[in-house]
């Protein structure tokens, strides 16, 4: 986090806050100015620019009912953590009286706040409280807006905030994960008078940050003991090997099989391929699902239609259904289906897909997306479709792959070049 610091130690905070704000005008204006916005500023007084607003005129503050965030504080999974979260904050807060702790939710509307009457009160000048939409589009450059925005911990100071009226403040924000997930949950942001700036702020919401993930994970295996102990019950019975995952696919418990940490988030009524157990059922089991095998069926077939937008359906049994999915999912389904068995390495996918090797970590999280979407129909190393799976392309009118609506206007280009010389 330190490389978003938006100040060096020992710098003269009064006079390097005047410099910015007159850094500010001249570039803002269009003009020149021998200091320079860093890269990540330019980039976000560029967005903000783009949008319409103007620093001197700040737009209206729109702010959610008390009831609207009450819900959303109820809603939000870092409820589960705000306690601890503030305890470990709020103390410097409170005896410092110029620092002040913001937690904002994926959406950038802030949901709790804490601090001294005084900052507080200063802060609500600005319409910096719960309630209020602090993104970029609403507010213009601000730590939790850009952080939002960068996917990144962000650091400004002064004059680096596009509207003239945050001038005297500093903040501080960084984004909190889901860690069994990756999905954003929120912001945390520290924010005060620009010229009370400390360096240890940027260890602080670090800090912050690494505590509420671990906390969130410790309540994750919590659920998962939970799961495991009503699940007894239907395991006691159970003759067979079987698997115990939560709603995100978190192993809880297995019987008569060795099972990855995770699998494929299980559907009511789709069938899931597991390591060890092939095809399996998924059946409820309060919060989470029982895995056993499906002693009915052993080869699911699946047909991709790419007449139109791309379609997969599964076809007969008892677990007929259809979903849509991108180009991106649907190519590499295409591409895994003609490597056959042999399947396809990372680099392979990723020459195929894009015409270079650079960009495995962009296949990867496409493989473990279409994963989520689709169940588990893909083992690795090296990626392929499984054998529980005989998977049919249709093609609409066309005789060819090649010739199909989904590869003349769809696909990227990457794919219709490699497949346009062939097939």
């Amino acid at each position: 986090m330190a490389d978003f610091n938006a100040v060096e130690p020992g710098t003269d905070l009064s006079g390097y806050a005047r410099e910015l704000i007159r850094m500010h005008g001249a570039v803002i204006a269009g003009g020149h100015s021998p200091l320079r916005p860093r890269p990540l500023v330019a980039r976000s007084w560029s967005r903000v620019l783009a949008a319409g607003l103007v620093p001197d005129q700040p737009r209206a503050r729109s702010m959610l009912a008390v009831d609207v965030v009450e819900r959303r504080r109820r809603e939000s999974m870092l409820a589960a953590v705000i306690e601890d979260l503030t305890q470990a904050v709020v103390s410097l807060a409170d005896t410092s009286s110029q620092l002040m702790l913001v937690v904002a939710d994926a959406e950038g509307v802030v949901l709790w706040r804490y601090g001294s009457a005084k900052v507080r009160h200063k802060a609500d000048s600005l319409g910096f409280r719960e309630g209020a939409h602090w993104t970029e589009d609403a507010v213009g450059t601000n730590a939790i807006g850009t952080a939002l925005t960068e996917a990144a911990p962000v650091q400004l100071f002064s004059g680096e905030h596009f509207e003239q009226f945050q001038h005297p403040w500093y903040c501080t924000a960084a984004p909190i994960h889901d860690p069994r997930t990756g999905d954003l949950l929120g912001i945390v942001d520290l924010s005060g008078p620009a010229l009370t700036l400390h360096p240890a702020v940027t260890a602080l919401v670090a800090t912050g940050v690494r505590l509420a993930e671990a906390q969130l994970w410790r309540h994750h295996e919590q659920r998962l003991e939970r799961l495991r102990s009503a699940a007894g019950p239907a395991l006691a019975t159970q003759t067979g090997p079987a698997v115990v995952v939560d709603e995100n696919g978190w192993v809880a418990h297995t019987v008569g099989v060795t099972a990855t940490r995770r699998v494929a988030v299980p559907h009511a009524g789709r069938a899931v391929t597991l390591p060890g157990l092939g095809v399996c059922v998924a059946e409820r089991l309060g919060e989470g699902w029982l895995l056993r095998p499906d002693t009915r069926t052993h080869v699911t077939r699946w047909e991709l239609d790419l007449a139109g937008p791309p379609i997969l359906r599964a076809l007969g049994g008892e677990s007929e259904w259809r979903t849509a999915l991108s180009a991106r999912h649907a190519e590499i389904l295409v591409l895994l289906h003609l490597s056959g068995r042999r399947g396809m390495t990372v680099l392979q996918l990723s020459n195929a897909l894009y015409g270079d090797p650079d960009h495995a970590v962009a296949v990867r999280a496409e493989v473990s997306r279409l994963r989520r979407v689709l169940g588990s129909v893909l083992a690795s190393r090296p990626y392929r479709i499984t054998e529980s799976v005989d998977l049919t392309l249709a093609l609409g009118a066309a005789e060819r792959l090649a010739d199909c609506d989904f590869l003349r206007h769809t696909a990227g280009p990457g794919l219709r070049t490699l497949l346009g010389s062939t097939l």
